[in-house]
């Protein structure tokens, strides 16, 4: 649930329940069970420097981008990148430290930057009302070390347990009816009773490869077909839908296999003991072993143990707050609306809306990160395809925030004196009749974010089998959390929580259905014939707030390359 606001803007995610820690290798003696949940756990999400002073040796860089007078163009750059979340201000920040471009223009239409990645405190209480956590990656611990942010980075334990709630229908009993998902294998297996005696049988048979065949090309299969082919519909309803709501907040009837989970879908093929997923997992650890020994992180990054999941102390503002500091207020423009983008020779014009009227910026190059809806609009007159990008669907999902002393909380799996909380989350199948979606146990995961006494929970509802939590009004949206939190985690006669935060994303996460791919395509076909123009986004990139700072990364690469010809 970065589900399920992994990047409302589409430039920044984080999946709220990243898959549990896997082995980083499988031993050839595993037991079946092992090898099932290694790749069960898998599949549920995915498989899955100095900072430069602003002094005066850089002062003549800002004379190119001064006011034009007399002319049309109110600002020249070399590079332009339109939206400050993530993936747009970890690709400015990276054009600007290590690609050397340092007349760049970074514009955000919202007041502050991150786009949709806001942080918040009250003085007491740090929470987030967009993503929540990233999973740590070479990627992510770069950007961290070069923004100097290593101090402020916080790594919750990674062995603490991630919960489904399930009641009944063959399941063994748990307190407060959650299963913890095995994390330590084969170990928590022996315990692990979430799935009926023949759900363990037809997905143990099916993750060895005892499947049908997959439906010829061009049909495209969704989740639920891609998981109940290979590890039987138990294992689908009681583990792998409630993730598909944790990191989408989609429809697992109507999101594409290949193109939302991609990793995963690949592993069919990958493997040299037939079409199973575990003979596909066997083969990726190899693959995963490569790279890291061929492409090793540089000591001085800040390390993390599996499992681990990782944010700042003041929240995940954190590193676009950095990358705004970094380059400067006469880099970074917000409230900036981008309304027109059109060709002029060799360059760009970029027209906004901005606080002080109409502002037009010429740019060699740009970067356009804003979402589906927006980039569909300003882009289908260089990139024709673009247009289609309209119809990839971001369902209504919100965000809610509350606090609740820790007394009023029943007894958990797991609690200790003075801890009732002690775990990462829980998620919610559709089938138990819950509507939330799940909730971060926030206080549990990182130091700080709430006060002695005090426990903090942030749940995400809504979504693309919940549409209308987008037509129902925030005092309805927070009634409603507070009675499912109540029902899997409170005393009966505990108070209503106290309310921090809750925001309504009317559009959050974008949907990989059946033909995302095609339309992708399509767009990479256009937008070759636009050299300089790179369009982005988690729409394209992936959802994971990892993904964002890797496009980040890579998209500067292009651009400075194309501003060097």
């Amino acid at each position: 649930m970065n589900a399920l606001v992994t990047d409302v803007n589409p430039a920044a995610v984080a999946t709220p329940f990243p898959a549990p820690a896997t082995a980083q290798a499988l031993p050839r003696g595993l037991a079946v069970l092992a090898t099932l949940f290694a790749a069960a756990a898998a599949l549920a999400v995915r498989l899955s420097f100095l900072k430069p002073s602003h002094s005066a040796d850089l002062m003549p860089e800002y004379c190119a981008m001064a006011s034009v007078a007399g002319g049309a163009v109110d600002m020249e750059v070399d590079a332009l990148v339109v939206g400050s979340g993530i993936s747009g201000s970890c690709a400015a920040f990276n054009l600007f430290r290590n690609q050397g471009i340092k007349n760049i223009l970074l514009t955000e239409r919202n007041p502050v930057v991150g786009g949709n990645v806001i942080s918040k405190t009250d003085g007491e209480f740090v929470w987030e009302e967009g993503p929540n956590s990233f999973q740590p990656t070479p990627a992510i611990m770069r950007t961290v070390y070069e923004l100097g942010l290593t101090n402020e980075l916080v790594l919750a334990d990674g062995s603490l347990p991630r919960f489904v709630y399930w009641e009944g229908r063959g399941a063994g009993d748990k307190l407060a009816n959650l299963h913890a998902l095995p994390t330590n294998l084969p170990g928590d297996l022996l315990d692990f009773n979430l799935l009926t005696i023949p759900g363990k049988i037809r997905a143990a048979f099916g993750a060895l490869g005892f499947i049908a065949p997959p439906p010829p090309p061009p049909y495209e299969e969704s989740i639920r077909e891609f998981v109940t082919r290979h590890l039987g519909e138990e294992t689908f309803e009681r583990v792998i839908d409630p993730f598909v709501s944790g990191v989408y907040a989609g429809d697992p009837d109507q999101l594409a296999m290949r193109a939302a989970l991609k990793k995963i879908h690949r592993l069919e093929g990958l493997g040299d003991l037939g079409p199973g997923l575990v003979s596909g997992a066997i083969n990726r650890f190899k693959e995963i072993a490569k790279e890291k020994r061929e492409n090793p992180a540089d000591p001085k990054w800040p390390t993390s143990k599996g499992g681990q999941l990782g944010s700042f102390r003041k929240g995940l503002q954190t590193l676009p707050n950095a990358v705004a500091k970094e380059l400067g207020p006469e880099r970074v423009k917000t409230s900036w609306t981008l309304s027109r983008l059109t060709r002029d020779g060799t360059s760009f014009l970029a027209t906004f809306d901005t606080p002080d009227g109409q502002k037009t910026v010429r740019a060699r190059t740009v970067a356009v990160t804003a979402p589906t809806r927006v980039t569909s609009k300003v882009c289908a007159e260089l990139v024709p395809a673009a247009a289609e990008l309209d119809k990839i669907y971001s369902p209504p999902v919100a965000s809610v925030t509350m606090a609740y002393r820790k007394e009023w909380f029943k007894e958990l799996p797991g609690a200790q004196p003075g801890k009732p909380l002690v775990g990462f989350g829980h998620l919610l199948p559709r089938s138990m009749g819950v509507r939330s979606l799940g909730t971060i146990w926030s206080s549990s995961l990182f130091p700080g974010r709430a006060p002695e006494g005090w426990e903090l929970l942030l749940t995400y509802i809504g979504g693309a089998r919940d549409k209308g939590i987008g037509e129902m009004s925030e005092e309805e949206i927070v009634k409603q959390v507070d009675a499912d939190n109540h029902r899997i985690l409170l005393k009966s006669d505990a108070p209503a929580g106290k309310l921090l935060g809750c925001r309504v994303w009317k559009t959050a996460i974008p949907q990989y259905c059946r033909g995302h791919l095609d339309i992708l395509e399509a767009v990479e076909r256009d937008e070759a014939k636009v050299p300089g123009l790179f369009l982005g986004g988690n729409y394209r990139t992936g959802v994971a707030f990892g993904d964002c700072v890797q496009y980040g990364i890579d998209e500067a690469a292009k651009m400075g390359a194309f501003l060097r010809v």
